[in-house]
C-alpha cells in the first residue's frame, strides 16, 4: 500500500456540477434531468417521504399507541448542590436569577429543585416543584421555599 494513495482524489471542497457545457462533458443537452416529465421542469421538487409512486414507508409501517410528548410539560431540574456552588447566603433563587447565572438555558415550562448535593447557605428558593429531599435540605440550612403557580 502506498500512503499517498490513501488521500489521492479527496478534496476539501467539491467542485460544482457544470451543466449545459456540451455533449462531451456528460452534462450537456438535458443536463442530467432526463427527457420530459415533471423532473425535467424548472422548480420541481418531490414531497418529503415520496417514494416514486411506491407506497411510502411511513404508510406501510404500523402505527400503534399514543405519545403525549408533544403536550407534556418540559421540566428544568436543578440540584441543591449546584445552588450551593453558584449562590451566596441570603440570595433569592428564582427563574430570573437562574437565567442570569447561566443555569436555566433553553425552553422549559417548569422549574424543579432536586435534592442531590449538600446545601450550607441560607437561600430563599422560588420554583414550581420541589423534591422532598431538596425541601428538607433547604429548610435545614435555614432557607425557605416558595411554590410558584
Amino acid at each position: 500500500m502506498i500512503l499517498d494513495d490513501v488521500h489521492r482524489g479527496i478534496t476539501k471542497r467539491k467542485k460544482r456540477k457544470r451543466l449545459g457545457r456540451g455533449v462531451g462533458s456528460g452534462h450537456g443537452k438535458t443536463c442530467g434531468r432526463g427527457h420530459k416529465g415533471a423532473g425535467s421542469r424548472r422548480g420541481h421538487s418531490s414531497r418529503l417521504g415520496f417514494a416514486g409512486g411506491q407506497m411510502p414507508l411511513f404508510r406501510v409501517v404500523a402505527k400503534r399507541g399514543f405519545n403525549n410528548k408533544a403536550f407534556a410539560d418540559v421540566v428544568l431540574g436543578i440540584n441543591v448542590g449546584l445552588l450551593d456552588e453558584r449562590f451566596e447566603s441570603g440570595d433569592t433563587v428564582n427563574l430570573e436569577t437562574l437565567t442570569a447565572k447561566g443555569l436555566a438555558k433553553g425552553r422549559f415550562d417548569l422549574v424543579k429543585i432536586l435534592g442531590d448535593g449538600d446545601l450550607t447557605k441560607k437561600l430563599t428558593v422560588q420554583a414550581h416543584r420541589f423534591s422532598r429531599g431538596a425541601e428538607e435540605k433547604i429548610r435545614a440550612a435555614g432557607g425557605s421555599t416558595e411554590k410558584l403557580g
